[in-house]
C-alpha cells in the first residue's frame, strides 16, 4: 500500500476532523506513531502497518467503511436532496466521511436494510445482477397470495408486458397476507411491481437481508453501525 501523509490519515480515519485540526492536534503534540510524538503533518507512514494514536487513543485504519442501516420510512437513499431527508443524514458524525454512499436503492416509503460505504467496487458487485447477490425482504400484501404465486415468480417473470425479471423467491408466511421474497437483482419499484402484475398491492416493504448479512434486530429505525469483519467477508465473498 502506498504510503500517506499524517494529516490526510487522521482526517481520514477521524470523520468530525478535518485536515486543519488534524495539523493542530499535531502542533499540539497530541499524534504519535508507534510511540514516537510526531509533530510534522506531512509525515509519510503506512496506514496498514504505523500505529497511530491521537490523545492516546489508537487510531483503527480502515481503507473502507461499511455500514448498516436500519432505515426509516419518509428518507431517501441517495447522498443529497434538496427536499427529502436522505439516508447520509441520519449517519452519526462518527461514522461520516467524505466519498460515502448508499450501495443501492431502497424506494421512500420501505424500511429496513441500506448499506453505505465508500467501496465503489463492493458497491457495484452488490448491484449488478451478473452477481446474483441475494436480497431478502418481508412484506405485508392487501390481499392474499395465491399458491400460484411463488412458482411465477420462481419462474422469472414479465412485468410491465416485456420487462423479465431473474427468478426469484417467495415464501409465504401465516397469515397468508404476508411473506419473504429474496431478488437476485434490484429493478425500480421492482417487488411492488411483481405483485402488481399478480393483481395484488405491497402496503409495507422491508429489506431484512444483503448477501448473507441479517439487519440488527438491535438497530432501531434511524440506527447505524459498522459491519463486523465476519459480515464484509460475507459481502466480499460474491
Amino acid at each position: 500500500m502506498p504510503l500517506m501523509r499524517l494529516d490526510k490519515f487522521i482526517s481520514g480515519q477521524m470523520p468530525s476532523v478535518s485536515r486543519n485540526d488534524a495539523k493542530e492536534l499535531l502542533k499540539k503534540g497530541l499524534v504519535t506513531v508507534d510511540g514516537v510524538v510526531e509533530k510534522h503533518y506531512d509525515f509519510k507512514l503506512d496506514p496498514e502497518k504505523s500505529v497511530v494514536a491521537v490523545s492516546g487513543n489508537v487510531i483503527t485504519y480502515r481503507e473502507y467503511l461499511y455500514i448498516m442501516l436500519n432505515k426509516p420510512s419518509g428518507v431517501v437513499c441517495a447522498v443529497r436532496d434538496r427536499i427529502t431527508p436522505t439516508v447520509m443524514e441520519l449517519l452519526p458524525p462518527e461514522l461520516r466521511r467524505p466519498g460515502l454512499f448508499p450501495a443501492g436503492r431502497l424506494d421512500k416509503d420501505s424500511v429496513g436494510f441500506a448499506l453505505l460505504t465508500d467501496d465503489g467496487e463492493l458497491a457495484h458487485k452488490m448491484l449488478s445482477p451478473v452477481s446474483h447477490v441475494p436480497k431478502k425482504y418481508f412484506v405485508r400484501l392487501e390481499k392474499p397470495v395465491s399458491e400460484d404465486v411463488p412458482e411465477l415468480f420462481g419462474s422469472g417473470m414479465t412485468i410491465d408486458g416485456n420487462e423479465k425479471c431473474l427468478p426469484a423467491e417467495l415464501e409465504i408466511l401465516n397469515p397468508n397476507i404476508e411473506c419473504f421474497v429474496t431478488l437476485h437483482e434490484g429493478k425500480y419499484h421492482q417487488i411492488k411491481r411483481m405483485f402488481q402484475a399478480v393483481d395484488n398491492t405491497v402496503v409495507y416493504l422491508k429489506r431484512t437481508t444483503i448477501g448473507g448479512v441479517i439487519l440488527d434486530d438491535k438497530l432501531s429505525e434511524g440506527e447505524a453501525r459498522l459491519l463486523e469483519e465476519n459480515e464484509i467477508k460475507f459481502l466480499i465473498s460474491y
